[in-house]
């Protein structure tokens, strides 16, 4: 299984936003995401993250990478949910999915280490 895992930059993020976790800040992102990395490749899957700003070059960021290669699953980040401030980048990016992977399963997680639960909800 190819998983596409969109998030944003650590460094791009606003951790004052109420929506976010208190004490989230860049370091644990970034760990974050090398556990979920680790975790999905020790489950044999092949995952990649495609990490953007939150800014109107999200989507067609987005799309580009899912251009490069079929994907069967992407997992949308709850960082690119959660804040109502970017709630616009959040739909850019999901319909940008849903234009340039049709066929792939769209999967959210609410931390990194629930992302494999979030990806066998969707494939099961």
């Amino acid at each position: 299984m190819r998983i596409l895992l969109v998030g944003y930059e650590p460094d791009a993020v606003d951790f004052s936003d109420p929506a976010l976790p208190p004490g989230l800040d860049a370091e644990k992102v970034r760990a974050g995401i090398t556990g979920t990395l680790h975790d999905m490749r020790q489950r044999g899957w092949t995952a990649e993250h495609c990490l953007v700003r939150p800014d109107a070059a999200a989507a067609g960021i987005v799309a580009q990478r899912l251009g490069s290669a079929s994907y069967d699953c992407v997992v949308i980040g709850a960082g690119v949910r959660q804040s109502r401030a970017h709630l616009a980048v959040f739909e850019a990016i999901l319909n940008a999915v849903h234009r340039a992977a049709p066929g792939a399963r769209i999967a959210f997680n609410t931390r990194p280490e629930d992302t494999a639960a979030a990806v066998d909800r969707v494939s099961g």
